[in-house]
């Protein structure tokens, strides 16, 4: 999870001020967390305080910590959802239900728990079968990284095996390299045209920040897209870059980093003792 926020920290400049190359700097005035962070971590906040795994208490987490923070640049559905006394899903397929769901890939204990969850992630707001199939198409990938570590399967390993099984399950077209899509990608915020290309970032990635710089190389809508793939990258143990991670908690508000600190703790306890 602390991956998507670096990624969305990083990205925050570049999503209206796209760049085609790898080097640009990883912060400058205007770097900051978005919306993307505020709905990952009340999704992670839900997971923490609700072990039936309610669609309810999951709103009531996303509409308490979105109100808290208003102007993290919510689309106009989504803000008007969080203002909704009867908040009821609105049938898009936009990425929002992908850039928030690493909590769920990380939290999970089996595939069939993660594409679950996942599924009612995803279905509180974007109920179109293309916004849930983003969720789960992210959370497979994230527990596939995260628990590689339980047998011999190193990262080509795990990348292999993304690229077997996404478009098998999914429909998303990996066969494609960021050089192909730089030139004429433009921004996209629906899961079909942004989680595949998030994905690919990560294929192509050796390193975290290896990992930010091919999401947002190739333009779009780069807080997200980076948000996507770094919480894939950073979903192993040993993809957790922490010195640059923790480089970019700092902009993160006490309320978010207390979500943070707990939530990192749970799926994360030997690292964290």
């Amino acid at each position: 999870m602390l991956g998507a926020v670096f990624g969305d920290i990083v990205g925050s400049v570049y999503e209206r001020h796209n760049v085609k190359n790898k080097n640009f700097p990883l912060e400058s005035s205007g770097t900051r967390f978005t919306d993307d962070s505020v709905m990952t971590l009340a999704v992670a906040r839900w997971l923490l305080e609700d072990q039936t795994h309610s669609s309810e208490h999951l709103v009531h987490c996303m509409q308490e910590l979105g109100r808290m923070f208003p102007r993290a640049g919510y689309g106009g559905g989504f803000r008007r959802w969080l203002q909704s006394s009867d908040p009821q899903p609105y049938n898009s397929w936009g990425n929002g239900s992908a850039m928030r769901v690493s909590p769920v890939g990380l939290y999970a204990t089996s595939l069939e728990e993660a594409l679950q969850l996942a599924s009612i992630s995803a279905s509180v707001t974007h109920n179109h079968p293309e916004g849930i199939k983003g969720a789960m198409a992210v959370a497979h990938c994230i527990f596939l990284n995260k628990n590689r570590d339980n047998g011999s399967m190193g990262l080509d390993g795990v990348k292999e095996c993304i690229k077997r099984e996404i478009p098998e399950r999914y429909g998303y077209d990996l066969s494609r390299t960021l050089d192909e899509i730089r030139p004429g990608y433009r921004f996209d915020v629906s899961c079909q045209g942004s989680v595949p290309e998030a994905i690919i970032a990560f294929l192509e990635s050796e390193s975290l920040e290896d990992c930010v710089r091919n999401a947002i190389s190739i333009g779009g809508d780069s807080d997200t897209i980076a948000a996507i793939a770094c919480s894939i990258f950073a979903a192993s143990p040993d993809g957790r870059d922490e010195d640059l991670m923790n480089r970019f908690v700092r902009y993160l508000p006490d309320e978010l980093m207390s979500v943070m600190d707990k939530f990192e703790q749970m799926v994360f306890p030997a690292r964290n003792t």
